[in-house]
């Protein structure tokens, strides 16, 4: 189970109802509330529905932390077309796992958010699209959606308002890149799962051709307790310019390791000694990933002051993300995080440009050969430069997600790298030191930087 006891120092917005017996089902649901944001928001005028999502300075919680209620505003309710409601539920950043337990626990909470945005743009069919490897979640979801259909809450003339929504759940294949928007879209399409070119924009050309709502779980998890509560109650929790609870994916080398649901602005000291019950074995605290992999890695004299949220991750030029927060010890060998980091964006990436494609697939060459020892010293430059060249020039951001925290490394941690030369021991591996010259089967092939086998581990 990977949502744990909850910690005295949270803010239980969303995941209030974790806990109680039978949560996901909808008596549960209703006797706690359920429903009753829908309810409170068919009586209100569309505009009056996303000025309340404004008002709450709700941010796009699935990483880029776009305004959610600005969002919204662009669809234009004037046109022909049908509009949709597409959930992202396709959670594949390395780190993070938060939008699994909304759906496994709460399930009913992120389908009054969908009926909530559709009452707000005039849009009466959803999708839900789950990753490959939450197929277990879809049952748990499309049990949820028949209790919703059998009560009222879901099909013609909802509850008596007149509104009527039809909502599905729809399956990837477990890539990476159907995280991002355009690129789900075209999946949810039939299509293979590859970016498209922007704008125009999914508000207005979206699934089908047609204007639709496209936010992640914890985002329309968040909009019945705005609605319920008011804008302005969400937004006192947050900061100036992001309101509300994030939900923290804490991972790593600390001892309480779990799902947190924070105030935004929470300080990312106090989240680990306190709420995550500090350092593993005592170690001491080397390295921080603020928000998934895809972030820029930020050092422990970084973290001193840094508080959970947009403005104090980007003053830090790292960023928020999706949650996946990843603690790092003193034994952790940062060469081996970076090539970690690699291994799964050079096979997640969907080749569709030539930077990303490329530019992935050297880099783990490279970063492979530096940590097995036989690297040089003109490579150490040769990988900043390859992160940096691939930094804006993809379709979708799966090639910053890649350069980014590799950048980020190699020049924090640049002296790590320069000791992989100088033969010192890998902490993290805790085998040979590098440098000595390779001996066996294949070793000319490590020696030009081909990928095989050495003893036991396969690279």
């Amino acid at each position: 189970m990977l949502y744990n006891e909850p910690s005295p120092l949270e803010t239980r917005v969303l995941t209030r109802r974790f806990g109680l017996p039978n949560s996901a089902s909808i008596d549960t649901y209703l006797a706690h509330d359920g429903y009753k944001a829908f309810t409170k928001a068919s009586g209100m005028k569309p505009e009056e529905i996303i000025n309340e999502v404004k008002i709450s300075n709700l941010r796009g919680r699935g990483g880029a932390g776009f305004p959610t209620g600005m969002k919204w505003s662009f669809v234009p309710r004037s046109s022909p077309k049908p509009k949709y409601i597409v959930v992202n539920a396709d959670e594949s950043e390395p780190g993070t796992c938060k939008d699994r337990v909304l759906m496994e626990y709460d399930p009913h909470l992120m389908i009054e958010g969908i009926l909530i945005a559709g009452l707000a743009v005039d849009a009466h069919v959803g999708w839900i699209y789950i990753r490959g490897e939450y197929r277990y979640l879809i049952d748990i979801v499309d049990k949820a959606l028949a209790e919703a259909y059998a009560k009222g809450w879901l099909g013609k003339n909802i509850q008596g308002t007149g509104f009527d929504f039809e909502l599905y759940t729809h399956t990837g294949a477990g890539a990476y890149e159907c995280g991002e928007e355009s690129a789900l879209l075209e999946s949810l399409e039939g299509k293979r799962g590859i970016p498209r070119i922007r704008p125009p924009f999914p508000a207005v050309v979206g699934a089908f051709q047609c204007p639709t709502v496209l936010n992640n779980v914890e985002t329309f998890c968040a909009v019945p307790p705005i609605l319920l509560d008011g804008g302005k109650a969400f937004a006192d929790l947050g900061v100036p310019k992001a309101g509300g609870t994030k939900l923290t994916c804490l991972t790593g080398h600390v001892n309480k390791p779990g799902v947190y649901e924070l105030r935004l602005g929470f300080p990312v000291k106090q989240m680990i000694e306190e709420v995550g019950g500090g350092m593993r074995n005592g170690k001491k605290f080397k390295a921080f990933i603020p928000g998934g992999s895809s972030c820029p890695v930020l050092t422990a004299e970084e973290c001193e002051g840094a508080t959970m949220d947009y403005d104090s991750m980007a003053a830090r030029k790292s960023m928020l993300g999706s949650g996946g927060v990843v603690v790092m010890d003193e034994d952790t060998c940062m060469v081996k995080a970076a090539l970690r980091i690699m291994r799964f964006y050079a096979h997640e990436s969907c080749g569709w440009c030539i930077p990303c494609r490329e530019g992935t697939a050297w880099l783990r060459k490279i970063l492979t050969r530096f940590h097995e020892g036989y690297g040089t010293r003109q490579d150490i430059d040769l990988i900043g430069d390859l992160s940096r060249n691939m930094l804006g020039r993809t379709f979708c951001p799966l090639g910053d997600a890649a350069a980014l925290p590799t950048e980020s490394i190699v020049t924090k941690f640049r002296h790590e790298f320069e000791d992989h030369l100088n033969g010192k021991p890998c902490p993290f591996e805790g085998g040979r030191p590098h440098g000595l010259p390779p001996t066996g089967p294949g070793a000319g092939l490590h020696a030009i930087g081909e990928t095989g086998r050495t003893g036991s581990r396969l690279i």
